[in-house]
């Protein structure tokens, strides 16, 4: 059996630019275990080159498609992409059930692309808490964009707005009823909007209604941001050299107007509130269950309220709450 690579060691082969030891710490990362923590925050201090791509939208809206095509538009570019594919957990196993690196295998004998699906195990707003630290890896090991595919939003799924510098909403025609995406908060959310699917004939249809409800919330002044509407097509491989250059300008806009140190730190707060609430969550399940079935059984019989119950349970953990446990 080979010998175990101390997370230390693989983070200095990350910095190397070595991929093997990028996926090696992503999996422990993904694990949970407490061995790599210090390995990734030493990755941390020299993250921030990397532009994050969120890239979201309805199922069924083409994503993976897109990211794919757009991957390779990126490479084309001469700059190193990773992609982050957040797949539904499997009930069984926990693990990614889609299989986007089977989709884009193509892409995997390239030395300048990296392609992770990672399970969301639970967590809301289609994103898994684990993928900011799998961007911190990749943004150290000398990637220049960053794609997170969420598993696709619905009502309240928008996670990935916290998580990334530019957000891009993916709308294919024919899918429903349009004005949908704003009921869903999407509209709002994008930064970029995509049409695929842009070879069918309502394609043109649903560009328009985008753009006509883009122009009823334009934004003025000379640092406002104008969100594009870009019809694609990965059947025609048209739209791609546009989308590209759309995020390259919303880089360069964040940069000048100082947009994206906001954006940093909302990043920032989103990955300690989540660490906190895993931390906690985990504690919880630590705690003396002895204690705790007293204590609901307290609130059924409406001896105790929720509320109250649920600072009684804070105390109960919170001695339990140590980042070296």
């Amino acid at each position: 059996m080979a010998e175990r690579i101390a997370s230390e060691a693989l983070a200095e082969r990350v910095c190397d630019g070595d991929l093997r030891a990028m996926a090696r710490l992503i999996t422990r990362t993904e694990g949970g275990e407490r061995e790599c923590r210090d390995a990734l925050a030493a990755l941390y201090r020299r993250t921030g080159r990397a532009h994050v791509v969120g890239i979201t939208g309805v199922p069924g809206a083409g994503k993976s498609s897109l990211v794919s095509e757009l991957a390779r538009t990126v490479r084309g570019s001469g700059r190193r992409v990773a992609v982050i594919a957040i797949d539904p957990s499997s009930p069984f196993s926990g693990g990614a059930i889609l299989g986007d690196r089977i989709r884009m295998s193509e892409l995997v004998s390239d030395p300048g692309v990296f392609i992770r699906s990672m399970a969301t195990r639970g967590s809301l707003g289609g994103l898994a808490r684990p993928a900011l630290d799998a961007v911190d890896v990749l943004d150290a090991g000398g990637f220049d964009v960053v794609l997170i595919e969420t598993v696709g939003v619905g009502q309240d799924e928008v996670d990935v707005v916290r998580a990334a510098h530019t957000t891009v909403v993916v709308n294919a025609p024919g899918l429903g009823d349009d004005i949908q995406a704003i009921k869903a908060g999407i509209l709002e959310i994008a930064d970029v909007h995509v049409v695929s699917k842009a070879d069918r004939p309502d394609a043109n249809r649903t560009v328009r209604e985008l753009k006509s409800m883009l122009m009823m919330s334009m934004p003025e002044g000379p640092d406002a941001w104008h969100v594009p509407v870009i019809p694609t097509s990965t059947e025609e491989g048209s739209g791609f050299d546009e989308l590209l250059a759309a995020l390259d300008r919303h880089r360069e806009h964040l940069n000048r107007t100082g947009e994206i140190d906001t954006r940093r730190r909302r990043i920032a707060s989103t990955r300690v509130v989540k660490i906190a609430e895993e931390i906690v969550r985990d504690s919880f399940l630590r705690a003396h269950p002895e204690r705790i079935d007293a204590m609901l059984e307290r609130v059924v019989e409406r001896e105790l309220d929720p509320h109250g119950a649920a600072l009684e349970l804070l105390d109960t953990v919170k001695e339990r709450i140590r980042y070296d446990e």
